[in-house]
């Protein structure tokens, strides 16, 4: 058998909209991580208040899981994490159930709330339930920085969406 040149190819393509969906979510990831970590570890610190320390916290859910701590497998979880799961969580979750349940509320209002669910997702959930820390790092300096640092990472994911959507 053989093919003619007007012959479709025989390789497999994504549906363009998986490929767009995928690109926005690690773009999104890439730049709000970054953000993320620049303001909780540089920014925050310069500024007199504390500094976030998400892969001690990853470690500390690591070696509550297994055992025993893993520091690369800590930086791994924090990377997938913020390049990953939450733009994903955005994407895929929170924008779709704005966009069909509440429209009239702006996309920065709804990234706002979900960066503080993303903020109790962190220091409850995994922080206390999981690493059994002190329930939001007991209450300190630590967990203002760190509300902070969460809104921002939602909003610049929610903005490189926005944008990417609207381009």
């Amino acid at each position: 058998m053989t093919m003619t040149a007007n012959a479709p190819s025989p390789s497999v393509s994504l549906p363009q909209n998986i490929v767009t969906l995928v690109t926005t979510v690690l773009i999104a990831g890439a730049f709000s991580t970054v953000a993320f970590d620049f303001f909780g570890k540089s920014l925050s610190p310069m500024l007199g208040f504390g500094g976030l320390a998400p892969v001690p916290l990853a470690n500390g859910v690591i070696k509550t899981l297994f055992g025993t701590g893993y520091t690369p497998g800590a930086h791994a979880l924090h990377y997938f994490a913020g390049m990953i799961a939450y733009p994903a969580g955005w994407v895929l979750i929170a924008e779709p159930l704005r966009r069909r349940f509440a429209p009239q509320v702006h996309w920065l209002i709804a990234a706002t709330v979900y960066g503080v669910a993303l903020w109790v997702w962190a220091l409850f959930f995994m922080a206390h339930l999981v690493a059994g820390n002190p329930p939001f790092l007991g209450w300190g300096t630590i967990t203002w920085v760190a509300l902070v640092g969460h809104v921002l990472f939602a909003l610049i994911t929610a903005m490189v969406a926005h944008l990417r959507r609207n381009a």
